[in-house]
């Protein structure tokens, strides 16, 4: 009876660890699958307001500077990037540590492949979805719509903090865009980042905010 027990413990822990695990697959795959369903939500909403962009800006400069960086915590921000059409597109860097309130320049890099001009759109996604509300972007290149000439490489930065009211028990966010060429049938599209490698990653070099 006393050496049944352990087995049984055991055998209930690796049962646990192991719907655990598949759970957090399930979650990650529904969060960055929702980033890439906001393409199609973002044309068809364009379409019908006849709005050309619907990303806004989260804070001002002056809101910024308002902001204290707490010091005595650290983020850890992870970029990812996702294309459809005829992009291809990645960061600079995959990742970065940055305090809460710190105002922070990063950079991403966008090439148009095809042999003509493209228009484009970046679409961010954050996780965990809370985070949502807590980066706060000041400058970025998805605030607007991005025209490429034919082989053009551009590269294109976001500005941003991390609200210091984010929750403590947050300690990864992870930042994804997905840029997708407009004025293109959705069945005519294609990712052209996957299996792409990245090229040799450059840090950028945070700006402290006030």
């Amino acid at each position: 009876m006393s050496r049944r027990a352990p087995v049984e413990e055991h055998r209930s822990f690796r049962s646990f660890n192991r719907s655990m695990l598949i759970k957090l697959v399930v979650m990650a795959a529904v969060m960055f699958g929702f980033g890439f369903a906001l393409v199609p939500l973002y044309r068809a909403i364009c379409q019908i307001t006849g709005v050309n962009n619907l990303v806004k800006r989260d804070v001002t400069v002056a809101d910024a500077k308002n902001t204290q960086v707490d010091a005595t915590r650290t983020v850890s921000i992870e970029f990812d990037a996702n294309a459809r059409g005829a992009l291809a597109f990645q960061p600079e860097q995959n990742s970065l540590e940055v305090h809460p309130g710190e105002v922070t320049v990063v950079k991403y890099r966008v090439t148009n492949g095809q042999g003509r001009t493209v228009r484009a759109q970046a679409i961010p996604s954050y996780a965990p979805m809370l985070a949502t509300e807590y980066f706060k972007k000041i400058e970025c290149f998805c605030f607007t719509q991005q025209t490429l000439a034919a082989h053009e490489t551009r590269e294109m930065p976001v500005v941003f903090y991390v609200d210091p009211k984010l929750p403590r028990d947050v300690k990864t966010i992870t930042l994804s865009y997905t840029f997708f060429e407009l004025d293109v049938p959705a069945g005519k599209t294609a990712s052209t980042n996957a299996g792409q490698a990245a090229p040799a990653p450059r840090l950028a070099q945070p700006a402290r905010g006030a």
